[in-house]
């Protein structure tokens, strides 16, 4: 149920918009941390400008199409509708652990860090989700800006695509394409290099920015960085690709054990088929859901064998039998995150 809010409430609530409240920018407006009468924690979206209030309704009306999932954050009002726009205000989940951004670009500061390679394939499994989840929907919807700051954690750390201030939807079925007016718009860096035009828009185009964001995932570099050359993730991660060098693309800030070659090589060949020049080259965000939950799954079948000498021998002679399904669970649920992060990067 979508709640209708006064403006002046959402003023107070944000302490008259005050700086100290501003947690975040998106393409279209300042976002703020709010505190309701009811002592309710929210974020206020308000428009930067006039000429961005369309925007705001655009992402309102997205958002309103969509099914409650896990996997976007939560539309839950806006203010009431008046004769002008000057007031239009939305108000989202509250998302208190920031975005992927800050998360990769510091690791070790992060209460739940990523500093362990199957970390960083669930993150990456849970994106590609999130994205097949819009491209499923009816209508489809396309986000056109996927980034890593449009990544943001709850406070359980667990991830939410926002920002639907670009995003398309439209009804007619389940092709990849949608016939859209709107001009080509998205992040550079991030930004399919095929989509020049409105006709050539897709689900595709998301596709490609996903991929970019895996690269950045995988090596923990910007998806744009002019202090490199060269700058663009994409320019620099192909070449290395097509080349077999994956090991320099890995990010070096952590150590890399055996169980985990296999695995990031697949993902890293993954990202290069996404970020393909040509969009009819590039995998559907269905076929990237099923190839991410393959690696998960072996990489969980690695974590177990790594710790069957250690941890689990009590715990198979009690048993006294082959794991069957449910002990797999069993097992799954016995990992402890920080100890297989230490053991698997002792190795």
């Amino acid at each position: 149920m979508i709640e209708l809010f006064e403006y002046q409430q959402l003023l107070y609530a944000t302490d008259g918009f005050s700086s100290t409240r501003l947690i975040g920018k998106g393409s279209h407006g300042w976002v703020y941390k709010a505190i309701l009468d009811d002592n309710r924690v929210v974020a206020v979206k308000k428009p930067l400008s006039e000429t961005h209030y369309s925007k705001v309704d655009n992402e309102a009306r997205v958002l309103l199409s969509l099914r409650p999932s896990p996997l976007v954050v939560n539309f839950l009002g806006t203010t009431l509708d008046s004769p002008s726009y000057k007031n239009k205000l939305l108000v989202m989940e509250f998302m208190p652990n920031g975005s992927l951004r800050d998360l990769l670009l510091e690791p070790m500061l992060a209460p739940v860090p990523t500093t362990s390679w199957h970390k960083r394939l669930h993150i990456i499994t849970q994106i590609a989700r999130a994205v097949c989840f819009l491209h499923q929907a009816n209508p489809i919807v396309i986000h056109r800006d996927i980034k890593a700051e449009n990544i943001l954690f709850d406070s359980n750390w667990d991830l939410k695509l926002a920002d639907f201030g670009l995003a398309v939807s439209t009804r007619g079925g389940k092709s990849s394409r949608i016939i859209s007016s709107r001009k080509p718009a998205g992040t550079i860096g991030y930004l399919d290099p095929s989509y020049t035009t409105a006709s050539k828009l897709s689900t595709k185009s998301d596709v490609f920015s996903f991929g970019v964001v895996v690269l950045e995932v995988i090596s923990g570099r910007k998806a744009m960085d002019i202090s490199k050359s060269p700058a663009s993730i994409v320019e620099w991660a192909r070449p290395l690709i097509e080349q077999n060098k994956f090991e320099g693309i890995y990010d070096e800030r952590m150590a890399l054990p055996k169980w985990a070659e296999r695995r990031l090589r697949k993902v890293v060949e993954l990202a290069g088929r996404c970020v393909c020049a040509e969009q009819g080259m590039r995998p559907s965000m269905g076929e990237i859901v099923e190839a991410m939950e393959m690696e998960m799954s072996a990489c969980y079948l690695c974590c177990i064998q790594f710790f069957q000498p250690m941890k689990f021998l009590r715990f198979r002679r009690r048993r006294r039998s082959n794991f069957c399904t449910n002990d797999l669970f069993t097992t799954r649920q016995m990992i402890n995150d920080d100890d297989l992060s230490k053991k698997v990067n002792e190795n």
